[in-house]
């Protein structure tokens, strides 16, 4: 899956963001990213916190080791898990979709 990219002590996942969506979700993967459906409104970057939590409760890591790295305000995002290997997040990953 080349959505996900290890690069040094952290991986880097890049998605597509789908605010105000019916239920919260991740996947499947569209084009080259991974689409993350969140409840939250893109509005005060509460669709960005939505998605932190969502990616950190199915990685099972601590909201803290996950950040925007880019797009803060676009629906194609990069975020960077800290502490994690591209397999154990990709495991994860294709555990809920």
């Amino acid at each position: 899956m080349s959505v996900i990219r290890q690069q040094g002590d952290s991986v880097l996942i890049d998605v597509l963001v789908q605010p105000r969506a019916s239920r919260a979700r991740l996947g499947p993967v569209v084009g080259e990213r991974l689409k993350v459906a969140v409840t939250a409104p893109p509005v005060d970057g509460k669709a960005n916190a939505a998605v932190i939590d969502l990616v950190a409760k199915t990685l099972r890591v601590a909201r803290r080791q996950i950040e925007v790295e880019s797009g803060v305000t676009s629906r194609r995002k990069s975020l960077r898990v800290h502490g994690a290997g591209r397999d154990e997040v990709l495991a994860r990953i294709l555990e809920v979709s």
